[in-house]
């Protein structure tokens, strides 16, 4: 399994592997273990230069081909994608923890969304329409940016990659992509497969390194007009200001303090089912993650019990059979087990977890008991910042109204999801929560590749990825105007 990656993880620029311009390299820490399981190129300024200039030299011929035939290119990639889904599965997993049942799942969720993009090449719509003008036919076309510069999360790292180079690829632009640096060998992967697909040299770059070494010189270039960011909101606003100056278009898929509700009125099992997948799935590394459960106080004492019950039977581990694996390094445990400290000292009570597994099993890896916290102050970093881990609050309400409220309190709006019977309940939830994406009597996850993906206030700078909505970052739209005269039929 470990063969499939190599010991040194290399650039792949203009089609063929490459290390850093200035011979360095940074370990890659398998989570599970903490024990090394790769060094990785160190890239800079030099390196990112030279993979726009690489996909500078590609991108002409590849917008001057047909969407269509584009799209029967990317079809051919994920194609061969999905012939290989086992061993992208296998470097998810050693690089994330993840069990391999898990990492199957999040390639299979990368390889429909591929699929449907390229379909897109048959459907790369503008409109005609109607003129003020006598004689004169009106239309948009869709033309292609040049090079967009994608940089992702290492939370799902195969579906990150999939998620922004197949849009920037079926709407004619080439691709630098920043590997996510505790995931550098996934994209690496995928751009082996792309590239033996058939995929032209050069059309996807891949980058490794730290972000403010490798990602920010890509970000600041003048000849990337288009960069798409999913991470965290600090380093998004860094980037719209950076990106902002040169005027680029800038794609910000962002954090999230997501609220799941459970009404007076709601099915217990399937709310339990759901907010545990909501706040626990992945170690709780999503930007959907549920982390702020908030229950009506009617059936708060029961429903609490009913969690803590069900928490204590999860599994931490890296087997099919287990319900999440470690997070994915030391800073970011490290990190939680300090915000858990802080609101314990200002009175919250941490109902089950809240520490660092370290017996025989676990002791090596970044391992976090799943966690519940209640009585956090609805003003504390527990409450207010994204955490990314496998913890959540519980907040008491009393009714709908103080529900949808406390929803709204916060600085993010990325998802939300309410527990009810009642119709009109869940309906006005729907239109009154302030977040993109809006879910009833599931989870805060969960969104398909054919539907626009993306939040408010914090949570995003109002794009939207993937689902037919993407390919207007990728793209620009061209009003063509036809003056027609009579006189000359």
């Amino acid at each position: 399994m470990v063969n499939l990656i190599p010991a040194q993880v290399p650039n792949s620029i203009g089609g063929d592997d490459r290390p850093a311009a200035a011979g360095e390299w940074f370990d890659k820490v398998n989570p599970a273990t903490g024990e090394r399981l790769c060094e990785v190129a160190r890239s800079r300024r030099a390196d990112v230069d030279a993979a726009i200039v690489a996909a500078l030299a590609a991108q002409p011929a590849w917008a001057e081909t047909t969407p269509v035939r584009r799209g029967e290119i990317l079809r051919d990639v994920a194609n061969a994608m999905h012939e290989r889904r086992v061993d992208i599965a296998r470097v998810v997993a050693l690089e994330t923890g993840k069990s391999m049942k898990d990492a199957l799942g999040e390639a299979g969720g990368a390889i429909a969304l591929a699929h449907f993009y390229a379909g897109e090449g048959q459907r790369l719509y503008g409109r005609t329409t109607t003129s003020g003008v006598a004689n004169r036919q009106s239309m948009t076309i869709r033309e292609p940016l040049g090079v967009a510069g994608l940089i992702i999360a290492a939370n799902t790292p195969v579906a990150n990659v999939a998620w922004k180079l197949f849009p920037a690829l079926i709407c004619g632009n080439a691709a630098v992509l920043k590997a996510a640096e505790d995931t550098p060998a996934t994209a690496w992967l995928v751009h082996e497969i792309a590239q033996d697909a058939g995929l032209p040299a050069g059309m996807f770059n891949v980058i490794q390194g730290l972000g403010e070494e490798a990602g920010a010189p890509l970000v600041a270039d003048e000849r990337v007009p288009v960069i798409s960011f999913t991470g965290s909101t600090a380093v998004g606003r860094e980037i719209a200001a950076v990106a902002g100056r040169r005027l680029a278009k800038v794609s910000l898929e962002l954090g999230g303090k997501n609220p799941l509700v459970v009404c007076d009125d709601a099915d217990l099992e399937n709310a339990l089912k759901w907010v545990m997948l909501s706040a626990f799935s992945n170690a709780g590394q999503r930007c959907a993650s549920g982390t702020r459960i908030i229950i009506f106080e009617a059936i708060y004492d029961q429903f609490r019990d009913l969690l803590v019950e069900r928490t204590a039977l999860l599994r931490v581990g890296t087997a099919d059979e287990d319900d999440f694996g470690p997070v994915i390094n030391s800073d970011q445990l490290a990190s939680m087990l300090a915000v858990l400290q802080r609101a314990g000292d200002r009175g919250a009570r941490i109902l089950t977890g809240g520490r660092r597994l370290t017996d025989e099993a676990h002791g090596g890896g970044f391992f976090l008991a799943p966690t519940l916290v209640e009585g956090a102050k609805r003003g504390d970093d527990i409450s207010m910042k994204e955490l990314f881990g496998p913890i959540a609050c519980l907040y008491r309400v009393k009714d709908f109204d103080e529900a949808l409220a406390l929803a709204n309190d916060s600085p993010y709006g990325l998802t939300a999801c309410i527990h009810t019977q009642n119709v009109h309940r869940a309906l006005l939830f729907t239109r009154k929560v302030a977040a993109g994406v809006a879910m009833v009597n599931a989870g805060t996850f969960g969104s398909e590749p054919h539907m626009p993906f993306g939040g408010v206030k914090q949570s995003g700078n109002g794009s939207r990825e993937p689902g037919t909505e993407a390919l207007d970052i990728y793209s620009s739209l061209k009003d063509v105007y036809i003056n027609l005269d009579p006189a000359r039929t």
